[in-house]
């Protein structure tokens, strides 16, 4: 969620359809998955790309939103696709190349998060160990919290019929 144009709910997307950012070789091969790779879409003497539209679309969406928001305001997105724009480009161009930048700056991300969990302890936290208390897997019982002496019937017990 550090990334300017990531929320809650995007930030939960990547990492719950990513997984492991290490399944990935490169940030190529993450861009092919999600959509954001260019594809060469030339004829004759023009020379073009176009998005990829087999990709994650769920992932693919999310960068979007990302890249619109960084257009919304003065950002380092902002000032790439401008830059994109001043070179010629046509808006959907220069949003193809935002995109698949902003993907590059994702996975930048998840792979220096993934090394940081790789230092943390057992815990999520570095400096925990397995005696720490974040990993104890046997809680203490109190007094109130043992079970009652001998087993459970199942039987209830039979009316008594009332007196006359």
């Amino acid at each position: 969620m550090g990334l300017h144009g990531i929320g809650p709910s995007g930030a939960a997307r990547l990492l719950a359809d990513v997984g492991d950012i290490r399944r990935f070789a490169d940030r190529d091969r993450f861009a092919s998955w999600n959509g954001t790779a260019p594809l060469d879409a030339s004829s004759g003497a023009q020379q073009r790309h176009r998005l990829f539209r087999a990709g994650n679309r769920r992932i693919n969406r999310t960068l979007h939103i990302m890249a619109v928001v960084q257009l919304r305001n003065r950002t380092e997105g902002r000032a790439y696709f401008d830059a994109k724009k001043a070179a010629g480009k046509t808006s959907m161009e220069a949003m193809r190349a935002l995109k698949r930048r902003l993907s590059n700056v994702v996975y930048a991300r998840m792979v220096e998060d993934q090394k940081r969990r790789k230092v943390a302890g057992p815990g999520g936290h570095s400096g925990t160990t397995l005696q720490s208390s974040v990993t104890d897997l046997t809680p203490d019982i109190g007094p109130s919290d043992k079970p009652l002496p001998g087993p459970a019937t199942n039987h209830p017990k039979p009316l008594v019929p009332a007196a006359p």
